[in-house]
């Protein structure tokens, strides 16, 4: 009986403490970067083994391809940046009829 009690509040203290922990955790989206150089890094690897004939060219195409997919990465999300902001200042000049802060540019 002492056994049953005993392994009860062990599976008890178990199971509370992983509930909150799945509770605290939030989930993160993975970066366009981060993507991209998984992405890059996995066909480089399986380039360079290819061309390589070997662990060292995996490893040398998988660390040139990860940095590739990164680069692109990060040259995709600025550009997908660059159009919102346009959208936003098109969107702002239809509604107001001058653009975010333009009478700090007229001439007095």
């Amino acid at each position: 009986m002492k056994k049953l009690i005993v392994y009860t509040g062990i599976v008890t203290a178990i199971l509370l403490s992983t509930a909150n922990f799945t509770r605290a955790q939030e989930h993160k989206k993975m970066s366009p970067q981060a993507k991209d150089a998984i992405i890059g890094g996995v066909g480089g690897a399986v380039v360079g083994g290819i061309i390589g004939h070997g662990a060292g060219g995996a490893l040398i195409g998988g660390a040139v391809g990860a940095g590739g997919g990164y680069v692109i990465g990060n040259e995709h999300r600025r550009h997908k940046e660059k159009e919102r902001r346009i959208a936003y200042r098109n969107a702002y000049y239809r509604k107001h009829h001058h653009y975010p802060n333009a009478y700090v540019y007229q001439r007095r």
